[in-house]
């Protein structure tokens, strides 16, 4: 993917992923998604201030807040569906310098409706930048490198959850919540400027026919049962992941906890574990196969229900962290296997994924906080099991012939 650390074609590979060369290349992968998407969910760790700053209930600056996902489904869509014309490094590189523009923006808008706009588009430029990079992972990988290189890049994912939050959280109680977005946007250059210097111009790989266009290898990806399930497994994933870590801020907050802002961006250490153990998603899949590896995932996740109700700080940590290991490795997991079981245009396969990933955080940001505004966090963290359950069901789907794969 760039000129030494991240050139992830097949000879590089050899080396089975030992070498310093593949070591570098994977953590440029790492540090090109933490600032892809450092945006997404850093702005969740300062919730409650934002909630008084406009106004608002809970739900609807959850909402708000995570309406970067709409961007990011929409995005991730259309990209995905053309990104077999369009030029890695500059579709990239472009992204990242127009993400600071509403990044910026949002240090001063007025009102809800604006700030809900400007995540929006936030959510458009991220997921381009996304697609286009797990495009790319996908077809220049080796199929034996292909687990590290996505695990390497979701990492970086992770490593933003947990950064993220907690820079948000300490400039905004520091220097304010103007002073907060600008910095973000300050980050966002920072990752155009990476993208410059690491990632080199590769044409686009036409993995399909030129006559068949991106609605038809869309339509043939939703025929494969595999895919589906993939894709609807997508929706849970983030669907939990967002109704446990957009609301428990405010129970955060409130008495028994009573955390502070500081204290809740330190929270977010709770993320720690999950950047160690989201990197093992490739070596899990290949000694105990794909649905075996995904099951597990979900399952620690469910485990981290209960502990989530509990009045003391500790055990909703402990929660939070089985949870986040959870639900970050089966992400990995499941990007991975969009990757390997598409047949043809690996580009409308990952775009659509995403696409249905970031969907299901946008429901699962307005149907849990409903739940969370009229029937308490109890129904809230409710909801995350029935996603969890349904994402265990769809799991059982995911297979990938030896041949034809």
């Amino acid at each position: 993917m760039a000129d030494m650390p991240m050139g992830v074609t097949a000879e590089p590979m050899q080396e089975h992923g030992h070498s310093t060369g593949v070591a570098l290349r994977s953590l440029v992968i790492g540090l090109t998604a933490f600032l892809t998407v450092v945006d997404l969910f850093a702005t969740q760790a300062i919730l409650p201030t934002l909630t008084r700053h406009y106004g608002v209930t809970p739900g609807a600056m959850g909402f708000a807040v995570n309406a970067s996902t709409i961007g990011m489904a929409v995005a991730g869509l259309v990209v995905g569906s053309f990104s077999p014309h369009i030029d890695r490094r500059t579709g990239i590189l472009a992204s990242l310098l127009l993400l600071a523009i509403p990044t910026s923006l949002l240090a001063i808008a007025p009102n809800l409706t604006v700030f809900t706009i400007l995540r929006v588009m936030q959510g458009l430029c991220m997921a381009s930048a996304f697609t286009l990079t797990l495009a790319h992972l996908g077809e220049q990988c080796s199929a034996m490198d292909a687990g590290g290189a996505f695990a390497a890049y979701i990492t970086g994912n992770v490593a933003s959850n947990l950064i993220g939050r907690l820079i948000s959280a300490s400039v905004s109680d520091n220097l304010g919540l103007a002073t907060n977005f600008y910095f973000f946007a300050v980050l966002n250059l920072a990752g155009a400027l990476l993208v410059h210097f690491t990632i080199k111009r590769v044409q686009p790989m036409h993995s399909i026919d030129p006559a068949q266009s991106p609605l038809s290898a869309m339509i043939e990806h939703w025929h494969d049962p595999a895919l589906r399930a993939a894709y609807g497994l997508g929706f849970c994933i983030l669907f939990a992941f967002i109704g446990t870590f957009t609301y428990v801020n405010f129970i955060l907050v409130r008495a028994p906890l009573s955390l502070g802002m500081m204290g809740v961006g330190f929270v977010y250490f709770v993320f720690l574990p999950s950047v160690v153990t989201t990197l093992l998603a490739g070596k899990a899949v290949a000694l105990f196969g794909m649905r075996l590896s995904l099951w597990g995932g979900l399952a620690i996740a469910a485990l981290g229900l209960p502990l989530m109700l509990s009045s003391h700080l500790a055990e909703v940590l402990a929660g939070m962290v089985l949870i986040g290991v959870g639900t970050f490795f089966a992400q990995a997991c499941a990007t991975g296997f969009v990757g390997q079981a598409a047949r043809t245009n690996r580009g409308v396969a990952s775009g659509t994924y995403l696409a249905c990933y970031f969907f299901g955080g946008l429901v699962g940001s307005a149907v849990l906080g409903q739940l969370f505004d009229h029937f308490g966090w109890a129904a809230c963290v409710a909801g995350v099991g029935v996603a969890l359950a349904l994402g265990c069901i769809l799991t059982a789907s995911l297979r990938i012939p030896v041949s034809g794969r």
